[in-house]
This record gives C-alpha cells, sequence and structure tokens, in this order.
C-alpha cells in the first residue's frame, strides 16, 4: 500500500464514520418528529396490497411515467441511484488498491455490462432533468412550479449525481489505461473508450475514488444536517409513503374520492360522545396530524407538479399545494424540539410543559411552538386563511403528486377545526350552512318544492312507494331540484331514461342534501346529520333488495353516496347518468340520428373524473351525438370550475375567476356547445360564458341534453 492508498483509506474511513454519525442522528431526528403524530392503525391494513402497490409504483414508476420523457429520466436516475451504490461500496476497495473491486461480483461480465449501462443512462436521464429546471426555474416561464421550492438544494443534488457518475466513468477509464479493468469491450464500451483517451497512471483510481467517495459522503453530510431536504431525503421516505397510503387499492392519488373520516386518537369520531375537552375536532396544532401526515410532509421532494396543476394558483390565488405542505413540514421540525422536551398544547389551550421544562427550552423552537397554525401576517400564522379557503378539493395536486401525499385530507381536516371549534369560516358560507342545518338544501328551498321539476312532463315520474319495484334509484340532488339550469339536465335524464324503459323511481321530498358541501368546508356535523338520515332514508326505500343501484346526476351526490357513505354502513352501487346512457345507447335503447350542429367540447367535473375516474362514459355518449373536440387541459388533467369544496357559495375576491379561466379555455376550442356532467360546473361555465358575451354563440348544457336533442323526434 502507497502513500496515496494510505492517505485515501485514511480519509475515506475518516470522512464515512462522520457522515455515518450524522445520518443515524437525522434518521433518529425525522423518526422522532413523524411519531409525535396522532395514530393511524388503519395504515397497516391490507399490506399485501400495500406491498403490491408499491411495487409498482415504485419499480414500475407508474405515477412517473405520466410525464413520458421525464419519467422515464427519474426512472433511469432513481435506479442508477439504488444499482450504483455498489460502485460507491467499490471505491473503498480502489482507495486501498487501485485495482481493487467488489469481492465475488467486482469481475463479472454482466455486473460491468449493468452497471455501465445505468452509468450512461442515469447521466443522461440527470442532464435532462436538469435542462428541464433550467428551462422551467422561475423567471424562465411565468409562474413555474419551481417556485418556492429549495432551488440550492436540487442543484446541489443535481451537481452530486453528475460528480459520482463522472467519476465512476474516469475510474473505470483508467483502469483501461492501466491495463486492470476486467471487463470486455461489449460490457464496458463508454468506458473502454474514455480509458483509450487517457494516459496510464497507477494511482489514479485511488485518487478519483477518493473523490468519489467525498463527494458521495459530502451528499449525506449535507442531507444529514438539512433533515428537511424533500429533494434529497424523499428517496428513502417515498416508499414508506406510497406503502402506508390511505387507499393502496386506487389506481391514482389514495387521497381521492371519499375524504378521510374525522378521527381522534386513531378512531372514528362519534359525535354523541365526544368532548372537544378531550377530543380531535380537527387539527389545530401540527403534532395534530397523524404520523402519515407528518411523514407526507417529510416526503414531499419540492418538484411542484401539484402546484402547477391548482387551479387557484393558476388563477394567481395564495394556495399553492406545495408552499403549504412545505409551511407545514418546516413548522413541524422547527417545532419539534420543544414538542420532545415535553411542550405543548393541550385541548383546553393550556401548556403541557412545566415552567422548569419551559426554562431549559430552545427560544426559538419555543416561539414556534407559540405560533397559531391558522393565521395572518399580523398573528404569524403558518397557515394563512385565504391560503386555507382557496383550495376547492378538485384533486389536482394528488392527482400529480409522485410520492402520494394527501393535500385534501390536511387541508379539510384544518378547515375542520376552523369551522366546528374557532367558527372561522368565510361568512357568505354560513347561509349555505345553515340552509342545510335548517332546510336540508344549500339554497334553503322549501322541502316540498323538491318535485317541482317533474311538472309539466308528459309522462309520470316513478316515486318510491307509489311503485312496487324498480331497478334504479334516481337521486336528484338539490341542484337537479331547485336550481334552474340543473332542472333542464334532471328533465332530460327523466325524460331518455322514461324513453329507454328504464325502471326508476326519485324519493321526492325523502330526499335531502348528501352532505358534501358541508363536509368539504369543514362542518362534519352537518354532514354527518345529513348522512344519517340519507342512509336510512335509503336502507327504507331498498327494502330487501340484494342489487341496490342509483343513479345520480351530479358527481358530488355520486361520490358521497358511492364512497363516503359506506363509512356509515350504507353500500350501495352508484352510477353516474352518463355511464347509464352510456350503456343505454350501446344497448340499443337510444339510438342518436341526427348529430347536433357545431362541434362540442366536453369538461371534465372533477369528482366525476379525476376523484372518480370516469373519463370514458361521457364521451362515448357525445361521440355518438355530436362532433367530440377536446381542450388541452381534459381527462385527469382537466381544469377545475371552481365550485368544488363549497366554494360555489363562497366569493372569489383575489385573482381571477377559475370558472373564467376554464371557460376561455373551452371558447378556444372554437365549439358551438359546451357540454358538462355537473350542476356546479354547469352553472360556474355557464356563468363563465354570460360573463365573456358568447351566450349568444356558444350554450352550456349537459351531456343527457346534446343526447336527448340528438334522437328521434318522433321516439
Amino acid at each position: 500500500m502507497g502513500y496515496a492508498q494510505i492517505i485515501a483509506t485514511v480519509l475515506s474511513v475518516a470522512v464515512t464514520v462522520v457522515a455515518v454519525a450524522l445520518a443515524v442522528r437525522a434518521v433518529l431526528t425525522i423518526t422522532k418528529v413523524i411519531r409525535s403524530g396522532q395514530p393511524a392503525p388503519e395504515r397497516f391494513t391490507d399490506k399485501g396490497t400495500r406491498t403490491k402497490t408499491l411495487l409498482k409504483e415504485s419499480v414500475g414508476h407508474t405515477r412517473m411515467l405520466k410525464w413520458s420523457a421525464i419519467g422515464a429520466a427519474h426512472w433511469f436516475v432513481m435506479f442508477s441511484f439504488i444499482i450504483l451504490s455498489s460502485l460507491v461500496l467499490e471505491a473503498y476497495f480502489e482507495a486501498v488498491t487501485p485495482d481493487g473491486e467488489l469481492p465475488i461480483i467486482g469481475h463479472w461480465a454482466i455486473f460491468g455490462f449493468v452497471t455501465e449501462w445505468f452509468g450512461i443512462l442515469g447521466t443522461v436521464g440527470i442532464v435532462y432533468l436538469i435542462f428541464v429546471r433550467q428551462r422551467n426555474k422561475p423567471g424562465a416561464v411565468k409562474r413555474s412550479r419551481f417556485l418556492g421550492s429549495t432551488m440550492w438544494q436540487a442543484y446541489f443534488v443535481e451537481s452530486i449525481i453528475v460528480g459520482v457518475l463522472v467519476c465512476g466513468f474516469v475510474i473505470r477509464g483508467l483502469k483501461v489505461a492501466n491495463d486492470t479493468f476486467p471487463y470486455p469491450v461489449w460490457a464496458a464500451p463508454l468506458s473502454h473508450a474514455i480509458g483509450a483517451g487517457l494516459p496510464a497512471w497507477e494511482d489514479g483510481p485511488t485518487w478519483v475514488a477518493l473523490v468519489k467517495l467525498l463527494i458521495s459522503m459530502g451528499w449525506l453530510i449535507t442531507i444529514s444536517l438539512n433533515p428537511t431536504m424533500g429533494v434529497a431525503w424523499h428517496r428513502f421516505l417515498a416508499f414508506f409513503n406510497i406503502f402506508f397510503k390511505r387507499s393502496p387499492e386506487k389506481p391514482a392519488g389514495s387521497g381521492l374520492g371519499a375524504l378521510k373520516p374525522m378521527m381522534s386518537d386513531g378512531k372514528p369520531l362519534d359525535f354523541e360522545e365526544a368532548d372537544p375537552e378531550k377530543d380531535l375536532f380537527g387539527v389545530a396544532q401540527v403534532e395534530q396530524f397523524t404520523w402519515k401526515g407528518l411523514l407526507d410532509f417529510s416526503t414531499c421532494t419540492e418538484c411542484g407538479r401539484c402546484q402547477s396543476q391548482c387551479p387557484a394558483w393558476n388563477t394567481a390565488k395564495p394556495l399553492s399545494p406545495k408552499l403549504l405542505v412545505l409551511s407545514l413540514r418546516d413548522h413541524a421540525y422547527a417545532k419539534a424540539p420543544y414538542l420532545l422536551a415535553g411542550g405543548g398544547k393541550d385541548l383546553t389551550g393550556e401548556e403541557k410543559a412545566t415552567e422548569a421544562q419551559l426554562a431549559h427550552m430552545d427560544v426559538l423552537a419555543l416561539a414556534e411552538g407559540n405560533r397559531p397554525l391558522i393565521g395572518g401576517v399580523d398573528e404569524n400564522g403558518v397557515i394563512d386563511p385565504d391560503v386555507l379557503w382557496s383550495c376547492t378539493t378538485c384533486g389536482a395536486c394528488v392527482e400529480q403528486c409522485p410520492v402520494d401525499i394527501e393535500h385534501i385530507d390536511h387541508i379539510v381536516d384544518m378547515r375542520r377545526y376552523q369551522v366546528l371549534i374557532e367558527s372561522s369560516f368565510p361568512s357568505e358560507a354560513g347561509v349555505m350552512l345553515r340552509n342545510l342545518e335548517n332546510k336540508g338544501n344549500p339554497w334553503g328551498a322549501p322541502q316540498n318544492t323538491r318535485e317541482d321539476w317533474t311538472k309539466g312532463l308528459d309522462f309520470e315520474v316513478p316515486k318510491v312507494g307509489e311503485v312496487e319495484d324498480f331497478d334504479y334509484l334516481f337521486w336528484v340532488g338539490c341542484a337537479g331540484a331547485f336550481e334552474d339550469r340543473a332542472k333542464k339536465t334532471t328533465r332530460a335524464v327523466a325524460t331518455l331514461l322514461h324513453e329507454a324503459g328504464v325502471n326508476y323511481a326519485i324519493l321526492g321530498e325523502g330526499e335531502t342534501c348528501t352532505g358534501d358541501p358541508a363536509r368539504r368546508i369543514g362542518n362534519e356535523f352537518i354532514f354527518q346529520m345529513l348522512a344519517q338520515q340519507n342512509v336510512e332514508t335509503l336502507t327504507e326505500a331498498f327494502g330487501d333488495k340484494k342489487v341496490k343501484r342509483i343513479v345520480a346526476t351530479c358527481p358530488h351526490c355520486f361520490n358521497t353516496l358511492g364512497n363516503e357513505y359506506e363509512q356509515l354502513g350504507l353500500e350501495v352501487e352508484v352510477v353516474h347518468h352518463t355511464q347509464l346512457l352510456a350503456h343505454l345507447v350501446k344497448e340499443g335503447k337510444l339510438t342518436p340520428v341526427q348529430p347536433i350542429e357545431g362541434d362540442v367540447t366536453y369538461h371534465d367535473p372533477c369528482y366525476l373524473g379525476r376523484h372518480n375516474r370516469v373519463f370514458d362514459a361521457p364521451r362515448e355518449v357525445l361521440g355518438e351525438a355530436a362532433n367530440l373536440v377536446e381542450m388541452p387541459r381534459n381527462q385527469e388533467r382537466s381544469f377545475c370550475c371552481g365550485a368544488g369544496g363549497a366554494r360555489m357559495w363562497m366569493e372569489e375576491r383575489i385573482g381571477k375567476r377559475i370558472n373564467v379561466e376554464r371557460t376561455e379555455e373551452a371558447l378556444a376550442t372554437g365549439a358551438k356547445t359546451i357540454a358538462v356532467g355537473c350542476p356546479f360546473c354547469y352553472t360556474m361555465i355557464g356563468d363563465g360564458v354570460t360573463g365573456k358575451g358568447k351566450q349568444e354563440e356558444v350554450e352550456v348544457v349537459d351531456v343527457a341534453t346534446v343526447l336527448l336533442r340528438s334522437l328521434k323526434q318522433d321516439a
């Protein structure tokens, strides 16, 4: 062993000891922070499905590959990191001797072939990702998805990857030049090409191996000193975050569809027995999120994909799902020393720590502990109220997130505390909540007018209790019963079902709001009240039927009935009216014969498309009845109309109106008809068209109306 090898070995060992020690400390810190959250026992169920999903999403890269080239580049970079870690280990042997290699496998040609090509493709991948970041960095594009991301950390990680890959090829090239390289040309062509241009240098592999190890351990030391460095830590935490996702069986984001029930101490909250001094009513402090929530915050890669798709962010609202998560992450870690030393507030707002404990606490951590979770600039709040209330719960953030962060659940949990305990929410929403509580619908319409939409039809609409049997219960919904535009859809659907000979019935005055707007705004109490009432009504209506089918025209009702009433013990099969109409067209029970004039474009409702993956049925119906042209943002990347998350009943005072943004996109297609599949979308897009002064040129109608117009007039 020469001087070069002695120096390289000593320095490599020394820096590795420091790096490992710091890494252990960082892992313990991250673990303690995550474990300070509330219990979530449901995350440990169905380990088989969770394992399959983890393998599919990580090895198959199913979520990242939605962005094709970027996803492929990331796949090669990810697996280069995993596979080429073996070459970092081999660098220790090369530090000891220039021709060092891994024991047993180090001279295998297949090992050389695999590592060579992952080195090549990993290099191409990281160069492409660097190019994409530079092309989309703040200043290069308007409202960059990287705005707010910690850019130096991204640049640091990218530089480290490039440095390690380059060192790997230089080491191999020097071994080729020294005639100590064990692999043939076919297994390592690039290494041989590099070696052909390098001079022989006996100690060269040792010195470059030292540089490689210093770069690698420098990376480990840096991320260990920065436990909130999500751009680096996600490569470890993402596996756990995916495994523990809420709904591992779902093909898309696990935070889509049903909302997470209101939990306290790991159990669904029972309002009949709940005590605000003992039970959690939403989230008021960062430690009141579950441990999975804290894992979510720790895993964020700061890629900004959620931000790029968020309708609030794209219309100059203060909400960025990414920045919200990063704010919660930074707050949790800054507050951690205070919490782990025994500090914190109980549910009555009293300090848990003694005066003696407080006297010895870190001053900055103590100050962080006294910050309100929700509050404006004057209150030094972690999350501004305008951020919290800008969310439409459209699910674009959850859909886009490559590491399965459940943004909507966290936002609604914070809303729940604000509404139920603080009574702090946009004032105009109070009218909607009072109407739900007193009238059973958000418009405050009299219950005895629920069947007024049936007046003027040339057939009798059957009602539950007045007919002996029915195949489908037609859930009309509040909008479908009371809102003038939505009534047109209800009448069109009823007419089509009648024409097709479908055996259906309505509840009439027995129907009440499903509770969707109450739940999304955070008033779980009113949701539970309405849902319990509906569950009893539906259970009685279906009786002893084995097959319980509901057809709904409102995606919000569709989602709540089909996904959330399961939490209350009701299991029914719910279809959207476009699904049933598509089936009836296929069966020949409805036959479009005259396509409507002009092109039609279709707006995907968030709660039908993204949340519940119903994309094809509306398009199948429209394809039979019209010439369909797509908007640039469609299907799972459809842009929200702005009405979800109870925003339908809140004023939009900041930035551009979301419905105007979507309407402009629809108008740009040149279509004469904008088809919708949701009464909220009907209202929002319709108002957008009117606001643009295009109501005489472009019509907004439901898919059912398009189909009805294309049928035989004498049918």
